[in-house]
């Protein structure tokens, strides 16, 4: 059985998870006792198999408490990109349609907006000191008996694209018709890859509210290992996480493998990390250089996927997989892969074009069959909008995402190879690449870099910058020009926002070129 009941009866004072930062760590009989507690509230509050419920909070003790709730009460829970305005997240509350809101005092001013401007919602928790408007998730909570409900239901996450592109999108899995505990899909395909077990030590260095981490995490306690959790990601202290709790197993995106090959040497000497089994990253394309030097670092242990929320397909490679095909995502362990044209037709191998999954798992956007049917072609292979090519290994290479595409003079340009040109230089610590308006060209390449010692800052390094470029790339693909910013509009995910960075070049270009009017 996979679910905390088991580990509870078992081994009931083993630490399912524990905090990093604060030292909070709860037990499988805490879990068990508080995740009933939760499925009991909910209940008695009129959710029923199917329904939503909404969470809004940090990484803390109750996120995951509240998630097996869910999980054991047969509904979808939706974990909110705490990023989000407050708009974006009223938006996704009355699109899933939840009846039951959760958030924490650290949100206390999102919490507030949300509760004047959302009238759908039936009931509102806070976790902490509840402001006006919310009750006590604690008092009620705990108050709830902690036996299991009578008519329990495996749940399932439902959420959120990030909204990097467009207006984010609710990914709905159909709800299995199976009590909680049983195999699963998901639980199936990450221990089989990874070995997840009851000896797992897991390190989860990113928010929950995202797929991979609530997913993996969950999946680590429901096998019986113990997952530890950062409420904020920092290079030294996850080494020294790894080294302390003897971690076996750590989830990474590529922007935090260059945080810590950037820590000066004389922070990074010294861990110990040989406890460690599998490191493994996705969420964003890992330049070649930095994998190289991360292996050369922690040895073979390294593992990469390709996937998306919405799990249509899912790629996976090995380090010694990937040393015989370098930039490669691996080939597909679900679904099946296929490169299609701008008409969903496919192409010949080695081809670049769109990438499609067939016979991979279901899905849909919530109350959106729009964008549903968009995601699907002729043959019902589905797409994230995702660019790749296949070799003849199968092996698939992502170039960019579609959204992403540059079109200067006619020329199509993809900013991720660019962008991995640019991080390799030694004074960076980030960088995007996004087209702005040309007046001849339609657009051009303009990089927007972030510096690990932001007083560098200066025309000269911009040159070199581009030079660098210039070096390895062809000459259409070279940024015409560099701006520098203290942030990056990154989450920790590693996904960007693009459409910001976009959407303030596009208006500085109206605001230049729109006709002036007298008097003003």
């Amino acid at each position: 059985m996979y679910y905390p009941t088991h580990f509870a009866a078992t081994t009931p004072n083993k630490v399912a998870f524990q905090l990093l930062g604060s030292g909070e760590s709860v037990t499988y009989s805490q879990l068990e006792q508080r995740s009933n507690q939760a499925a009991q509230l909910f209940r008695s509050c009129g959710a029923r198999t199917g329904d939503h419920i909404l969470i809004v909070m940090e990484n803390n003790r109750q996120f995951l408490e509240i998630c097996f709730g869910a999980d054991r009460a047969g509904l979808y829970y939706t974990a909110v990109n705490t990023h989000l305005l407050p708009h974006e997240v009223a938006y996704i509350a009355r699109d899933c349609g939840a009846g039951i809101v959760i958030t924490s005092r650290t949100f206390e001013t999102l919490a507030a907006e949300l509760r004047s401007t959302v009238d759908s919602v039936q009931h509102w928790f806070m976790v902490g000191t509840p402001i006006d408007g919310f009750a006590s998730w604690h008092e009620f909570s705990s108050a709830q008996p902690s036996s299991r409900i009578v008519d329990e239901m495996q749940g399932l996450d439902m959420l959120y694209s990030s909204g990097t592109t467009g207006r984010p999108k609710g990914i709905k899995w159909p709800l299995l018709d199976q009590p909680p505990g049983r195999p699963t899909m998901l639980i199936d395909l990450l221990c089989g890859l990874y070995a997840y077990a009851d000896t797992t030590r897991y390190l989860s260095p990113a928010p929950l509210y995202h797929a991979a981490p609530m997913r993996h995490t969950m999946t680590v306690i429901k096998r019986g290992g113990t997952a530890f959790i950062m409420e904020k990601f920092d290079a030294q202290t996850a080494l020294a996480a790894i080294e302390a709790h003897r971690i076996t197993h750590s989830q990474w995106v590529p922007t935090m493998f260059v945080r810590m090959l950037k820590l000066p040497e004389q922070q990074t000497r010294g861990y110990d990390l040989s406890s460690m089994t599998h490191a493994i990253h996705a969420a964003a394309p890992c330049p070649v250089d930095v994998k190289e030097k991360m292996i050369a670092w922690w040895g073979p242990i390294i593992y990469e996927y390709y996937a998306g929320t919405e799990n249509n397909g899912f790629c996976a490679i090995t380090t010694e997989e990937w040393l015989a095909h370098k930039g490669s995502v691996g080939p597909a362990i679900l679904g099946e892969l296929h490169i299609c044209d701008e008409m969903g037709v496919e192409l010949p191998v080695g081809s670049e074009g769109e990438i499609y999954f067939a016979n991979g798992h279901p899905f849909s956007y919530h109350n959106d069959p729009e964008k549903t049917q968009a995601s699907r072609n002729a043959q019902m292979w589905t797409t994230l909008g995702d660019i790749g090519v296949l070799d003849s290994d199968g092996f698939l290479y992502l170039t960019d995402r579609k959204s992403f595409l540059i079109i200067s003079g006619g020329v199509n340009i993809y900013p991720q190879e660019i962008e991995d040109t640019i991080l390799s230089h030694p004074a960076v610590a980030d960088a995007a690449v996004i087209g702005i308006p040309n007046t001849d060209f339609g657009e051009e390449v303009k990089a927007v870099v972030q510096l690990l010692d932001p007083s560098m800052a200066s025309d000269k390094l911009a040159a070199a910058i581009i030079d660098h470029c210039k070096a390895t790339l062809s000459a259409f693909k070279c940024p015409r020009s560099v701006d520098f910013t203290a942030q990056l509009p990154r989450q920790p995910t590693g996904k960007l926002y693009k459409r910001l960075l976009r959407q303030q070049y596009q208006d500085e270009h109206n605001a230049r070129t729109s006709p002036r009017v007298a008097g003003y």
